[in-house]
């Protein structure tokens, strides 16, 4: 792919998705649909990309955005479920749709059709999430459900290189792929435990916000290249470092967190969309090689049922089953558990990586046609009902409201705090601050009412750099009483990140250098 028809691509798709935006419309599919019927214009340049690049340039950065914004306090809570999902689940659906594409399709090599059941075991939690999350569904089936969506790309990722493997002719027995497999979880893990720590570690020391970031963005691709030079697994080595990262975020600089949540946003839509309009501007091609009949439909359909149905049949023994469930946790509520189990829409991680299954693998053809049908057909079946599935159910959660009672009841202390320390530093202050300094600052901590920049326009330098001195101690204080809350229980990952989010913001806009 030239350079020139690179930036039509990204171009054009931001542009469908800008329109899908502006229409409220779903963009995978609209992306998806754009990309089929520009496939039919004559001609149109070519759009491939190598294998290696799919998943070297796009799964890094996606798996590592979605780990950032991850729990781990509440992936913690809920880490046997979560193993069961991520591990257990996958090995399940790769063996039950492999097997059934094998039996209805008997031309189908059976090594090629586990590919494809590693192929569409991972599950895409980004879309499901923000369903739950609007409808409060308990922050417990949230955990799993972004939990499981980070390990199982791992161990899907895992199970498909040692199916595209043996499918290529490679020898290998049941006990060498399930020791290659723990192998390349635990280096996996910790490589990017290792590199997670390191990265942060530096970052405290840089005080840099564009840099700190800059070495955030390289932070994924030196975890996926070191953990796959080592044959282990590169995107469970990005998932852990992004847990990792996105925990330690609050000890960071303000400007860091706050360059870093938007530029991962950026990155998140700019790749997705550019990989779905890809998958369907190919679409004729793999539809044309696997020479499409009614036979291929009904299989599809039957895979995706298979696919939809397994996930059902697994989710509640998990719950419920004590030997499953996770110890010391009650059983969750069966209308949750329901909607755990319907939000198993896959997505572009699948898509990206059925792309770069190689080309000479034997029924590679069918491989990528029913992965794009099962793809679709989640987005379409889960993605159109589950909103309503859970008003029907009338899930219960009242998160919200304990949430606003913890918020209000750390704020209260952080605040608290803060005043404190202003009291200690303004009487420790050799040089007199002014009165109405400190009456501005007391008054933005118990009330949060205007903007400190406005104020500092109209002072005199050294009464501005009194204030901004003594307003960033505050906030630094009220961040140190929150993260403590955080790690304590008291509160949640998603509280802190907004309260981090409302400081950031304001220490910004009072912050000169």
């Amino acid at each position: 792919m030239t350079p020139t028809v690179l930036v039509v691509l990204v171009v054009g798709a931001l542009a469908v998705r800008a329109v899908g935006t502006r229409l409220r419309l779903p963009a995978p599919l609209l992306l998806l649909l754009v990309g089929l019927g520009v496939s039919f214009l004559p001609g149109l340049p070519d759009f491939h990309l190598e294998p290696e690049a799919m998943l070297a340039l796009v799964l890094p950065p996606l798996v590592y955005s979605a780990a950032l914004d991850s729990s781990y306090v509440n992936i913690r809570a809920v880490l046997r479920p979560i193993g069961l999902f991520s591990v257990g689940l996958v090995v399940v659906t790769t063996a039950a749709v492999g097997v059934t594409a094998h039996l209805v399709l008997p031309q189908f090599p059976i090594a090629s059709a586990i590919v494809l059941g590693a192929l569409v075991a991972p599950t895409d939690a980004v879309a499901a999430m923000a369903i739950c999350r609007r409808l409060n569904v308990p922050r417990r089936a949230m955990a799993l459900l972004a939990g499981e969506s980070l390990g199982n790309d791992a161990a899907a990722l895992t199970l498909w290189k040692l199916a595209v493997a043996v499918a290529l002719g490679a020898a290998l027995s049941w006990w060498q792929g399930i020791l290659l497999f723990l192998y390349a979880a635990v280096v996996g893990g910790l490589v990017g435990a290792v590199i997670g720590y390191l990265v942060h570690r530096i970052r405290l020391h840089i005080g840099d916000g564009v840099l700190e970031s800059a070495i955030g963005v390289a932070t994924p691709f030196a975890c996926y290249a070191l953990a796959e030079q080592a044959n282990a697994s590169g995107v469970l080595a990005v998932a852990v470092a992004g847990v990792l990262m996105g925990h330690k975020a609050p000890y960071g600089r303000h400007t860091t967190r706050l360059q870093e949540n938007a530029v991962w946003r950026s990155v998140d839509v700019l790749l997705e969309s550019v990989v779905f309009t890809l998958i369907g501007l190919q679409l004729p091609t793999i539809v044309g090689s696997a020479g499409v009949s009614w036979t291929l439909v009904g299989a599809a359909g039957v895979l995706l049922a298979v696919t939809v149905l397994v996930r059902l049949a697994w989710v509640f023994p998990v719950a419920y089953l004590p030997p499953l469930r996770s110890r010391g946790q009650p059983p969750p509520d069966p209308k949750a558990t329901a909607v755990v189990g319907w939000a198993g829409m896959r997505g572009v991680i699948s898509l990206a990586v059925a792309y770069a299954t190689p080309a000479s693998m034997p029924g590679r053809d069918l491989v990528l046609l029913f992965t794009f049908a099962i793809t679709v057909g989640t987005l379409l079946l889960h993605g159109a009902t589950l909103a309503g599935l859970i008003r029907l159910l009338d899930v219960p959660a009242d998160e919200a409201r304990e949430d606003a009672d913890d918020e209000a009841k750390v704020r209260h202390e952080a605040v608290a705090a803060a005043t404190e320390e202003l009291d200690r530093q303004v009487a420790a202050d050799d040089e007199r601050t002014p009165e109405h300094v400190v009456g501005l600052l007391r008054s933005l901590a118990e009330h949060r009412q205007g903007t400190a920049r406005e104020w500092m326009e109209d002072q005199a330098d050294g009464r501005a750099e009194a204030f901004q001195r003594l307003f960033s101690t505050m906030l630094d204080i009220e961040r140190k009483v929150f993260v403590a809350a955080r790690d304590s229980g008291e509160i949640d990952d998603e509280v802190l990140r907004r309260v981090l989010h409302e400081l950031d913001l304001r220490q910004a806009s009072v912050d000169t250098t």
